[in-house]
């Protein structure tokens, strides 16, 4: 598999695009460049049947979400709230990330 270049990072707020979730808005928890996927807080939940151990002593039916294909969500512009595409800007000698929308400059300077 190559090495698929996505559009958002952990932590930014994205719009599904597609699927059973279609219209929903999450955090997206991990992602996965390698494959190409994302993991979206709240999004394509499955239950797994488990036993008991450490993390879960009681075992049973436990909800969680699985990774979805990086193409089926779309960044939410953290300042005019809009689903976007992004685009690649030089700020201070440094590319960041900013909102096809509006113009802003989505990544935070440090």
């Amino acid at each position: 598999m190559s090495l698929v270049k996505l559009n958002v990072k952990k932590g930014d707020t994205v719009l599904v695009l597609s699927g059973k979730d279609k219209g929903k808005q999450g955090k997206v928890i991990t992602a996965l460049p390698k494959k190409g996927k994302v993991i979206v807080e709240g999004v394509n939940k499955v239950k797994r049947h488990t036993k008991p151990n450490q993390k879960a002593p009681q075992g049973g039916i436990l909800a969680k979400e699985m990774p979805m294909h990086a193409s089926k969500v779309m960044l939410v512009c953290p300042a005019c709230q809009k689903a976007t595409r992004v685009a690649h800007k030089e700020v201070n000698g440094k590319n960041v990330r900013a909102c096809k929308k509006c113009g802003e400059v989505i990544d935070q300077t440090k």
